[in-house]
């Protein structure tokens, strides 16, 4: 698989606006966008470390993913996103080594991109995104 960079950390939190200061005022962050993917029931909010981003996922909807990731495991890490050059060329090389795929094909994603999830069981219990910009 061809992985340019961590494109971003998804930490799941019950609400963006309470985890604000801290990475504000204290880590002196900038949080750059704030966004809601709708079919995904989740609002983001997205800061720059270097090359990489801090994304923090805040259910919109008590049957959400992320939701139901906080209610079994409490707000922190959900996810690690892996920037590649053709999601689904990512997807079919993980599938053809025997990944179990979350996703078949990509999907829209916060900021314009264009993910897909590989499923934990396959995957060392941690939750796995594949991103890249998506085509116009």
């Amino acid at each position: 698989m061809d992985i340019s960079h961590i494109e971003h950390l998804g930490i799941a939190v019950k609400s963006i606006d309470a985890h604000l200061p801290y990475y504000e005022n204290v880590l002196g962050l900038k949080c750059y966008s704030i966004e809601e993917v709708a079919d995904q029931k989740v609002k983001t909010a997205f800061f720059k470390v270097g090359q990489t981003k801090i994304e923090l996922l805040e259910p919109t909807g008590e049957d959400s993913a992320v939701a139901k990731f906080i209610e079994k495991k409490g707000e922190g890490i959900h996810h690690i996103a892996f920037a590649v050059p053709s999601v689904q060329a990512a997807l079919d090389e993980a599938a053809s080594g025997g990944v179990q795929l979350i996703d078949r094909a990509p999907r829209a994603g916060a900021e314009g991109l264009s993910i897909a999830f590989l499923h934990p069981k396959s995957t060392g219990s941690v939750l796995t995104e594949l991103c890249m910009p998506a085509t116009k």
